[in-house]
């Protein structure tokens, strides 16, 4: 059964300004075609509204979210209550940057899960490209799609960067720890793929 599509709207329901709002994502994706966001019969819904710039802080709320997994199973952040969580943000699976962290971050998901942190990566890639990069890489931990990329930029995690000397737009390598009550407890953002995971590791003692 499809699962209702849902944009830029809060717990309680948006109002019919909400479509017109600049700084819903909503409004902001009213500047290019309007695109319905589904894939696979699946609906996206991204809850926190945001500008695109707008960068988390800690102690900010954690912008709520419901993806498919590479399964094509939703997973929202609303389900994960209870445990810190690591979401970290990659442009493209299968490629060797998003591939060390990921596999890095498998190396240590024992370590992780016993100091009660759950794991999820986050990409624009669709759950066929995740499921085979799972598969090549035995990854254990949920993989999510995103791509329209509307969790991405309700995290400041999309947006000018620098490639090979040239600004383009696209996913910024980001990561976030979500405390247990849904509070953004830590934000790196233009993180480097490499190392990136025994930093944070340090950082949260584990």
């Amino acid at each position: 059964m499809p699962f209702p599509y849902r944009v830029g709207r809060t717990r309680g329901g948006a109002g019919p300004r909400a479509k017109h709002d600049p700084n819903s994502v909503a409004g902001l994706a009213r500047g290019r075609p309007p695109n319905p966001g589904r894939y696979g019969g699946f609906h996206h819904r991204c809850e926190r509204r945001v500008r695109v710039s707008e960068r988390l802080q800690p102690g900010d709320v954690a912008p709520g979210f419901e993806l498919p997994d590479a399964d094509g199973a939703a997973v929202s952040l609303a389900s994960l209550r209870g445990r810190r969580v690591i979401l970290y943000f990659y442009p493209a699976a299968m490629t060797p940057g998003c591939t060390k962290e990921s596999v890095d971050f498998e190396g240590s998901l024992a370590e992780l899960d016993a100091a009660g942190v759950t794991v999820v990566g986050i990409s624009p890639d669709k759950p066929a490209k995740l499921a085979k990069f799972r598969e090549k890489e035995g990854l254990t931990f949920p993989l999510l799609s995103d791509p329209d990329a509307e969790v991405l930029k309700a995290y400041g995690a999309y947006g000018e960067k620098k490639l090979y000397g040239k600004v383009v737009v696209g996913v910024i390598r980001s990561t976030f720890v979500i405390d247990a009550e849904g509070k953004v407890e830590k934000a790196y953002y233009n993180v480097k793929a490499t190392g990136h995971v025994e930093r944070l590791r340090r950082d949260l003692g584990v």
